[in-house]
């Protein structure tokens, strides 16, 4: 049962870093304020951080982790680019950020209490990855 969530749990935080990562790539090269494109480079580093230590641990399991669902990574895009073309402003930037990441931390929430049996070490990295998305949404709010 441990090796079971342990590995569903890590293949979650997989596909949401990538989903993550790809989101805030997709809007970077549109920020007018350099404080905040400095923020969200940050936060990609930071990201690509934890997805090192998550690979780590998904060699260890012999695991090749998981893609982003291709739906929500296509409505993801559709939605982007729709918001930019009408508007290409910090505000909506830091919207759809704020968006990306409540929606992460909801389903990063969800998958923890689901796979409750995971190991410790995997429990501790999701909790990591629902703070830095909870930094960065919060981070998100001066540009609303």
């Amino acid at each position: 049962m441990i090796e079971h969530d342990t590995i569903r749990l890590l293949r979650e935080c997989d596909a949401g870093i990538k989903m993550g990562i790809s989101s805030i790539e997709e809007v970077i090269e549109y920020t007018g304020d350099k404080n905040l494109r400095e923020r969200l480079q940050r936060s990609v580093s930071e990201h690509e951080e934890i997805k090192k230590d998550l690979q780590e641990l998904l060699d260890i399991y012999h695991d090749e982790g998981k893609e982003p669902n291709v739906m929500a990574k296509g409505m993801s895009w559709i939605k982007t680019n729709v918001k930019l073309a009408i508007n290409e402003s910090d505000n909506v930037i830091a919207d759809l950020i704020t968006d990306g990441c409540d929606m992460g931390v909801k389903s990063l929430s969800k998958y923890l209490n689901q796979y409750e049996g995971a190991d410790e070490k995997s429990k501790d990295l999701a909790k990591k990855l629902i703070k830095t998305e909870e930094k960065l949404g919060n981070d998100m709010r001066e540009y609303l």
